[in-house]
């Protein structure tokens, strides 16, 4: 069961990372590194569908199962409005509070699956969302997207 936690902590850190990796190349303008980065951040759903799979073996709670499958909404709903049709959503307000929503509420479960190894990790996760955090309401108010 430890290596399944340190799995999902190195999982929700490299989520935290790429994420706040998307922020900065947005923020730089470097459109191709932001679509390489978001790729890299949809196929984060392939080790969390192994924690997902793995999860009734070790009697996981049910939070565990929000948790990760708030995070796989999200990636599934970035993979089809962002790379899959290519739907430019951001200026429609009611899809984009949709897909904040899904964003906060997945990476926030993330410091979840991040805590079950331990203190330190719970730490660390908190502090990348908060930098995450940060850099979401700074590209906001700068690009307005």
């Amino acid at each position: 069961m430890q290596r399944l936690d340190l799995l999902g902590a190195y999982v929700a850190t490299a989520i935290f990372a790429l994420a706040i990796l998307v922020f900065v190349s947005r923020l730089a303008g470097r459109v191709a590194w932001e679509y390489g980065l978001g790729i890299a951040l949809v196929l984060a759903a392939v080790p969390l569908g192994y924690l997902l799979l793995k999860a009734p073996e070790h009697h996981r709670s049910n939070l565990y199962y929000v948790q990760i499958g708030l995070m796989l909404a999200y990636l599934g709903a970035e993979f089809v409005l962002d790379y899959a049709f290519k739907i430019d959503f951001r200026h429609v307000r009611w899809v984009m509070i949709a897909y904040v929503t899904l964003f906060f509420a997945g990476t926030g479960g993330m410091i979840g699956v991040a805590s079950a190894a331990g203190r330190p990790w719970a730490i660390s996760s908190v502090l990348l969302f908060l930098v995450m955090v940060a850099l979401a309401v700074v590209v906001h108010a700068t690009l307005g997207t």
